[in-house]
């Protein structure tokens, strides 16, 4: 199958956001495979028999989606940048509520993928993995907002670069220098400032 392209896409989300449901109904076989693409991609990284499955991960984003109809959609990076979002939450969510239920137990570990840490590291809590992204992103967002797109949305350097309005050399020195800080945290290391 053929990708949409972006301004089919960005053309459906406007004519959505105006209220026109039929758009809504066009647009979504158009993204469904990328957006189960990107779920398969961030799913395969979470520890095995993790009981949420990827079309469930889809779906979930979808139903949010439909609830969020007054987002001011600027083109389809953005969309897959607010799917991305949308992934993370419910991932964290989800492994907040199956340690809640196993009293601390197994919390859901995410292996990073080998960009973010040596392959031979163990997995990352994916708890864990939020705190430092959200500690990450209180003093740098731009930086946190570049791993939120790339690790949990699988965007392209040059479609970060476009959601976030910044050059694509920028993307690439914040994700180098994310990266390097959230090994650091995540290893418990005292990481030089970014």
């Amino acid at each position: 199958m053929t990708l949409p392209s972006s301004h089919e896409v960005t053309a459906l989300l406007l004519a959505w956001r105006a209220g026109d449901e039929n758009a809504l109904e066009r647009l979504s076989p158009l993204v469904y495979e990328e957006l189960h693409r990107n779920a398969h991609r961030y799913m395969a990284r979470e520890r095995t028999g993790h009981t949420l499955q990827t079309t469930a991960l889809v779906n979930e984003v979808y139903l949010r989606l439909v609830k969020a109809q007054d987002i001011n959609w600027q083109g389809r990076a953005h969309f897959f940048a607010v799917c991305a979002q949308m992934m993370r939450r419910i991932l964290t969510d989800f492994a907040r509520s199956r340690r809640y239920l196993k009293r601390g137990g197994d919390a859901a570990h995410v292996p990073l993928d080998e960009l973010l840490i040596p392959a031979s590291a163990p997995g990352v809590d994916i708890l864990a993995l939020d705190d430092a992204l959200t500690a990450l992103s209180g003093f740098d967002q731009r930086k946190g907002q570049v791993v939120e797109l790339r690790f949990y949305g699988g965007l392209s350097v040059d479609e970060t670069a476009e959601v976030l309005g910044v050059s694509v050399e920028t993307v690439q020195r914040d994700w180098r220098l994310a990266k390097v800080w959230l090994m650091c945290e995540l290893s418990g290391e005292q990481p030089d400032g970014t």
